[in-house]
């Protein structure tokens, strides 16, 4: 049976340049629930998507506090992120014990990204095989940050990460213009729509699988009980869905088409038929 021969070790290069088992952990994050984060000029929101192992199990949380100005969404190994949220917790508490202040989300993401690119060259480690988007709001605004487990980290204006997540980003790239100038009601929409489009057609957004985390300015990181989260459902209950026209819609310009026939000779419907039958 054929087996890569550059797989064996993370500190182990292929005749292409690459690390393998590096890849294997982003291709983990690529297979967890998806996720969103987005920011305005004064607010960072999260939206994630839980999902249970098993109808046996309850919804898995994707939404960690770390501070009262920051927040994670996981999307990957979730024992992984546990460990990352917990140093992440540390540095905060060991910055606000030294300098009395919260700890600038830049800092804390080029700590995190150190800690991670160690996996990434030391045989005894495997890297973390969990990518995060996280969210805050310090002296320089709202952030919205993206980690991968090959310890790259990008300041983003807004992103989506886990299964099916291209289809958020074609969403949230269609209208990354209007997120700088609306609201934070019509930002947490635009969350929902962009998470949305991740589902297949059959499933649906409910408050059993999705959570809402707000932080920004004069709002400290909180995550959105099921009642507020159901009112911003609702709000989005009647809207496209990837692109397509709601039923109504669907309904109003099939009538139209119908209309016209019954002006015409009784032959045209006879032939209408004969070609819905062919």
């Amino acid at each position: 049976m054929f087996r890569n021969q550059y797989d064996s070790d993370v500190t182990v290069w292929s005749p292409q340049g690459r690390l393998h088992q590096v890849e294997y952990a982003m291709e983990a994050v690529k297979l967890g629930s998806a996720t969103v984060g987005l920011k305005n000029k004064t607010h960072a929101i999260l939206i994630a998507l839980k999902r249970a192992s098993s109808e046996l199990s309850a919804h898995q949380k994707k939404i960690i506090p770390i501070d009262k100005h920051m927040g994670i969404t996981i999307s990957g190994l979730t024992a992984d992120a546990r460990i990352l949220s917990r140093y992440m917790r540390i540095e905060c508490l060991n910055y606000k014990y030294s300098h009395d202040d919260v700890l600038p989300i830049s800092r804390l993401i080029a700590t995190l990204g150190n800690k991670m690119q160690t996996c990434t060259q030391r045989y005894d480690r495997r890297p973390y095989g969990v990518g995060l988007l996280v969210s805050g709001y310090d002296d320089q605004g709202p952030h919205i940050y993206q980690t991968c487990p090959s310890a790259n980290y990008f300041d983003c204006k807004a992103m989506a990460i886990g299964a099916r997540s291209q289809s958020a980003r074609t969403y949230l790239e269609k209208h990354l213009n209007e997120f700088l100038t609306c609201d934070l009601d019509e930002l947490v929409k635009h969350g929902l729509r962009a998470l949305r489009d991740t589902l297949p057609n059959e499933v649906d957004l409910s408050v059993k699988n999705v959570s809402i985390a707000i932080v920004g300015k004069g709002v400290d990181f909180i995550i959105l009980d099921e009642s507020a989260t159901s009112d911003y459902l609702s709000q989005i209950e009647g809207d496209d869905k990837r692109g397509r026209p709601a039923k109504s819609n669907v309904e109003d310009d099939s009538k139209p088409s119908q209309d016209p026939p019954a002006d015409k000779d009784p032959r045209d419907p006879q032939a209408a038929v004969a070609m819905e039958t062919d």
